[in-house]
């Protein structure tokens, strides 16, 4: 796929009214664009020089803008082309007038993304790269941002490049028994000797896909559902958490017959808090609906926390045994003993119920009222979800599409340590999909879909 040979620019910055706003302008023609809009020899590569954009009538003398000029030469850029950036102020007619003189100059309104598309076609950045930077540009918490730097950087290539030579020394050896049956230097059962390459290469894999859910979970959000009986207080928990009356309270029972999500941050992570309707018998259609998505939801959770009033305690021999446990097909992470301001009023202390889904769980007594406990739940809910997500760790497959290449070098590395008993020709196309398919998660084969599907995310100007 061959880089376009037009010249692009694109605003940048932010649209809309700003003290500076930043055009890029990219491609063979930028050294002619900046003399022809500014009216004087291109400056030296890489030095900042103030400057005017004047307009393409030689005999008007008064400039549409003073700018700060930036040139960077090729292919020492971002996009590995010449690229000029201008610093201008940022009021829309300014924007307005600049973009049109651009546009005389030669130069075309860039797609969506073609700035890093470019990059990626010049070697700059491999596909994964790429990915980060989109990470990076979308992020919205401080565990957003730290693992896209990080992918941004090259971490994932690190990983699979590591893949990769596992996956040459053992096709060197298969397809040294191949290619010289023969000669007497060559070992006999060499192909045989890649075995533990080809093991220890898709161990790491195997690895690699099993910690997936991490990096996915910290680029779209940590689910945490709160689950108990009604008047638990799990919507006053839910609003204490989120520091706003995001869900309705009251003490009629079945209050909260849908689920209601609150988006939040929390140990510099995204977390959907999502609060749910109260377990018990339904007393109509309505509300056995949503027990049902309640207990759907918890079942698709990354955390859940089981509520339930500290004073009146949890009838673990009747209604609410059957709908907190039965059906989940997990065990709760935590419980919590709500109502910690009446439990000294009624001369009680918090205990664990007697659920088999809840047995050696932290045990929280605290109040939605007062607040009294929370520091130390919320302190608990932070530690955990950084110890489960924590964007410290290595990097490694965020996206669906990462995972399903890997998954496909994995099953074919399988087949060909298989194939290495039966025939060094099949184990050796099997080690050769293997390493198709890492270079698919790299971007290094012609996967024009995908790319388009990739780069019409990122904004206008990147």
């Amino acid at each position: 796929m061959a880089v376009s040979a037009d010249t692009i620019f694109a605003l940048s910055s932010a649209p809309g009214r700003a003290g500076v706003s930043v055009f890029r302008v990219s491609g063979p023609r930028v050294r002619n664009i900046i003399e022809a809009v500014t009216r004087r020899p291109c400056p030296t590569p890489r030095r900042a020089v103030l400057g005017n954009i004047y307009p393409a009538d030689q005999a008007a003398s008064e400039p549409i803008d003073s700018v700060l000029l930036i040139y960077m030469e090729g292919p020492k850029s971002f996009t590995g082309e010449d690229i000029a950036e201008f610093h201008t102020h940022g009021s829309l007619a300014v924007i307005e007038a600049v973009s049109e003189r651009l546009l005389e100059s030669g130069a075309r309104q860039a797609y969506a993304g073609e700035c890093t598309r470019r990059a990626f076609l010049n070697d700059r950045m491999d596909l994964t790269e790429a990915e980060g930077l989109a990470d990076l540009i979308d992020s919205e918490t401080e565990g957003q941002r730290k693992q896209a730097m990080r992918q941004m950087q090259g971490g994932l290539r690190e990983i699979y490049e590591d893949w990769r030579s596992e996956l040459i020394d053992a096709l060197a050896m298969i397809e040294g028994e191949i290619d010289f049956p023969d000669e007497g230097d060559v070992p006999d059962a060499l192909a045989r000797r890649a075995g533990p390459y080809l093991i220890r290469a898709r161990e790491k894999m195997e690895q690699a896909v099993k910690n997936a859910g991490r990096g996915e979970r910290v680029r779209s959000g940590i689910h945490v559902v709160v689950l108990g009986p009604p008047n638990a207080g799990k919507s006053s928990i839910i609003n204490r958490l989120a520091g706003r009356d995001a869900a309705i309270v009251s003490k009629q029972a079945g209050t909260t017959r849908d689920i209601i999500d609150v988006q939040m941050t929390l140990a510099g992570l995204p977390v959907r808090l999502s609060d749910t309707a109260g377990l018990r018998k339904a007393q109509d259609d309505i509300e056995a609906e949503g027990v049902r998505r309640a207990q759907e939801r918890a079942r698709q959770s990354d955390l859940c926390l089981l509520v339930y009033d500290g004073v009146e305690g949890l009838d673990t021999e009747g209604k609410d045994l059957e709908f907190t446990s039965v059906g989940l097909e997990r065990a709760y992470d935590a419980v919590i003993a709500n109502k910690a301001d009446l439990l000294e009023a009624h001369h009680k202390k918090p205990h664990l119920p007697d659920v088999s889904s809840v047995q050696n769980k932290p045990l929280f007594s605290l109040s939605a009222q007062t607040g009294e406990g929370f520091d130390g739940f919320t302190d608990w809910l932070e530690a955990e979800i950084r110890t489960r997500y924590s964007p410290e760790a290595l990097p490694g497959l965020t996206r669906v599409r990462h995972v399903a290449c890997v998954n496909r070098a994995i099953n074919a590395v399988s087949r060909g340590h298989e194939n290495l008993s039966i025939a060094a020709e099949l184990a050796g196309e099997d080690v050769r999909a293997a390493l198709h398919a890492i270079k698919e998660l790299a971007g290094e084969t012609d996967m024009d879909a995908v790319f388009d599907r990739i780069f019409s995310r990122f904004c206008i100007g990147k």
